[in-house]
């Protein structure tokens, strides 16, 4: 079969043969049909991911065909659409990650393959209104929106939301999720082609997060924000706590800015403001997450579409930008 994997050489993504898995007990091979970068992806080929090991399929995000089970009590499997759960080892506490969890693609082998092993207890059904395309853009992306919106920001109908950086994956899930329960949604973008787009899909307001009086602008719209999802730390951090309503609460899944050189830990108690980190979910999120998804009818945003053998020009993509989900698919 064909796979994505990572090298050390001077491109350190290949295409290359592998051979196809063959399922234990109690697990799956899956035909893919279609599987999903991540920036996570690109950090890997870029060297700047924890614990990479050379000859790993990469690829978290995938969607496919049951084709094969290990035992027979599984074979009312076969045949089966489904989408991959890229939780590996979350462990028995749902509030926090086991100390041996990772996420498929690094190190055990992902879904930028024609073909996966899973345990089928990492299988979930797809809704049948999603394309494989669309399905396979979902997993990552939502389960990390899904519990940072929910479990995390308590994100319900009427609250004021501000997802920011909205040109990423995991934050245009949070702004689709938010938008589903009839939250009042706000985003910020430096883009302001990405901004009329969330306008376009119901978003209440748009910030250009460039310009240094935006979040004033913000707060005179809104009065102030309930929950703010956001990835990339930093010093706006301390932007964001000026304009949280009392009680309000700051959820972030990254840190891309870095950290904040000073917190304002005065206005944070007198507030009773919470900066709370989140991740992937666990395992229940993620069937949660699923159903979700079905019964509001909510379709992945696919920015682009490029065959299994056009890696390279698929990565390329995410490193330089979009807006949407970048697709690969199995012919």
């Amino acid at each position: 079969m064909l796979a994505i994997t990572i090298t050390d050489q001077s491109e350190p993504i290949q295409l290359a043969e592998k051979p196809i898995p063959t399922p234990n007990k109690d697990q799956a091979l899956i035909k893919l049909k279609a599987s999903a970068l991540n920036r996570r992806d690109q950090w890997i080929r870029q060297g700047m991911y924890p614990g990479i090991q050379f000859g790993t399929t990469l690829g978290s995000d995938g969607a496919g065909i049951v084709e094969a089970v290990g035992d027979d009590a599984n074979k009312g499997l076969i045949g089966k659409e489904v989408m991959i759960n890229p939780n590996m080892n979350w462990g028995e506490d749902p509030a926090v990650q086991s100390s041996d969890y990772h996420i498929a693609g690094m190190p055990t082998d992902g879904t930028l393959a024609e073909y996966i092993v899973v345990d089928v207890n990492q299988l979930v059904a797809k809704p049948s209104y999603l394309s494989w395309e669309e399905a396979a853009a979902l997993p990552l992306g939502g389960l990390t929106a899904y519990r940072a919106c929910f479990h995390h920001g308590q994100i319900k109908f009427g609250k004021n939301v501000l997802i920011s950086g909205v040109g990423g994956g995991v934050a245009q899930f949070a702004f689709q999720f938010a938008l589903a329960v009839g939250a009042n949604v706000y985003v910020t973008s430096g883009s302001e082609d990405k901004r009329e787009k969330c306008l376009q899909m119901g978003a209440k307001g748009a910030f250009d997060y460039k310009s240094e009086t935006w979040f004033k602008e913000a707060l005179k719209e809104t009065g102030g924000f309930d929950t703010v999802i956001d990835s990339a730390g930093g010093d706006q951090v301390n932007t964001f706590i000026k304009i949280m309503k009392p009680a309000g609460t700051i959820v972030f899944y990254g840190a891309t800015n870095g950290t904040p050189k000073n917190l304002d830990m005065f206005r944070m108690f007198w507030n009773q403001i919470t900066l709370q980190g989140s991740t992937m979910g666990n395992d229940i999120e993620f069937c949660e997450m699923v159903s979700f998804v079905d019964q509001h009818q909510i379709k992945p945003i696919v920015d682009s579409l490029f065959d299994l053998k056009d890696a390279h020009e698929a990565f390329d993509k995410i490193k330089n930008g979009v807006f949407g989900k970048v697709v690969m698919k199995n012919s």
